[in-house]
């Protein structure tokens, strides 16, 4: 009974929050307008305080939307079946199969066999283990795979922190590598997907972010090494024999990186396959259940595949199309467009610092859902390149490093017992600050120069 209470208060301040938000919304937007907004506070304060299941909440919008008029029923549920959904369904069945057949063990400690037994160098190797197993599985999964063997490489507690946060913090890095490493890239491609913009091809995507994923890991690895460098580590991890499996599994991530970057255009002189992007993924995914991989089993392994995170991406898509519907998002571009007569590297600090301290407190992927239509109307409106500044903005939903429930990774890292929020806080606040400007930085000097200009 104490239980159904503590539930019922945290929906009935989800409820206050998005009437106040409607009233206030009434403000400065029309009636529709105010109701979308209040409507969305009301899943944020839902995702955010965990009153109900995250799957549940992202459910509600099937219900609500069409109820409230902002879009139809069709309009809704045809988000819940986007491509970039079967990408990410094709991604974790073979993220599931590293896991069953325990290749990341593998994975990881030829990794580490790299570099020497000091803790700037174990953190460095943590980092970039978690970040390139992060670039092809999502970062959550890399950060729940990786955790235990961050925790017992040592007995040292202050090297445990350390560890765990290296691990978390790298797979959020490293989730940006490429289009399918964490859920922001895949919200960016639908968008772009649905505004008929050119999309981003795989590799060019890891030929853009990937200096801005190594100055960040090495600024990472220098902070979290700071006032340990003297402490001894002794690492022994078991590693289980190169079996079949593993092999299929192995031969299969390889052919599938081999045929994403046959399939990305080089233009001028390649124009790719042509292949989807989503069936490569899928398919690959499920030729794990076929002989003569048969690695997975659907009565055994289906209930690993992550339905919850899969309806958050339908209504993540969905708040999107309701904020181009009702007009909100070019109401919302109205009035940032005042801000357009600074530099666009001013700009792009601006949008950098708003995004990644707001997806501290709330959801990335439905920040994201809810800033890219803004930013895209805005862009649009002041004649600067769209494209860029959505990337800076997605990439920024990524880069939260402050709280647990800013990413999935960081709540991983503290539910490991080893880390505390004040240390979350120390470490964190000092990487959102770097993030902002590299991403700035790399944005104007680098992408806009080579790719955007």
């Amino acid at each position: 009974m104490t239980a159904d209470i503590h539930i019922f208060k945290k929906v009935l301040i989800a409820i206050v929050i998005g009437v106040f938000t409607f009233f206030l919304g009434t403000q400065f937007f029309n009636h529709t307008q105010s109701l979308l907004l209040g409507n969305i506070a009301f899943l944020v304060t839902l995702w955010t305080n965990e009153a109900l299941p995250l799957g549940v909440v992202s459910l509600l919008p099937i219900i609500l939307f069409p109820s409230f008029g902002f879009i139809s029923t069709k309009e809704t549920t045809i988000n819940y079946a986007h491509p970039i959904i079967y990408l990410f369904l094709g991604g974790f069945l073979l993220a599931i199969a590293v896991e069953k057949t325990k290749l990341h063990i593998r994975i990881a400690d030829k990794i580490l066999n790299v570099f020497p037994d000091t803790p700037r160098a174990m953190i460095l190797s943590l980092a970039i283990t978690a970040g390139l197993l992060s670039a092809i599985l999502s970062n959550t999964t890399t950060t729940l795979l990786l955790i235990t063997i961050a925790i017992f490489i040592t007995t040292n507690e202050k090297l445990k922190l350390r560890f765990a946060l290296a691990i978390a913090y790298g797979a959020s890095i490293g989730g940006i590598l490429t289009p399918i490493g964490t859920p922001p890239n895949l919200i960016l491609l639908g968008i772009m997907q649905n505004n008929g913009m050119e999309m981003i091809p795989f590799m060019q995507w890891m030929v853009m972010v990937a200096p801005l994923c190594v100055v960040m890991i090495i600024a990472m690895s220098f902070l979290l090494s700071m006032g340990v460098q003297d402490v001894k580590v002794e690492r022994n991890i078991e590693l289980p024999p190169f079996s079949v499996k593993q092999k299929k599994v192995s031969f299969l991530l390889l052919t599938l990186i081999l045929l994403l970057i046959v399939n990305a255009p080089i233009k001028p002189y390649w124009n790719g396959l042509g292949l989807s992007e989503s069936g490569i993924l899928l398919g690959f995914g499920l030729i794990l259940f076929i002989p003569p991989f048969k690695i997975l089993d659907w009565i055994e392994d289906h209930n690993k595949i992550p339905y919850a995170i899969i309806m958050l991406f339908g209504a993540g898509f969905s708040i999107a199309k309701a904020f181009v519907a009702t007009g909100l998002a070019d109401a919302i571009a109205s009035y940032i467009l005042n801000m357009t007569h600074f530099s666009p590297i001013i700009l792009l600090f601006s949008i950098a610092f708003i995004i990644t301290f707001a997806t501290e407190i709330t959801s990335n992927t439905a920040l994201i859902s809810i800033m890219l239509p803004v930013i895209y109307s805005v862009s649009e409106q002041a004649g600067i390149n769209t494209t860029l500044f959505m990337m800076v903005a997605t990439i920024c939903g990524s880069y939260a490093f402050m709280l647990p429930i800013a990413t999935p990774p960081n709540a991983i890292a503290m539910s490991s017992g080893v880390v505390h929020v004040k240390d979350m806080i120390r470490y964190g606040i000092v990487l959102n600050l770097l993030g902002i400007f590299f991403i700035v930085m790399i944005a104007e000097y680098f992408w806009k120069g080579v790719f955007f200009n």
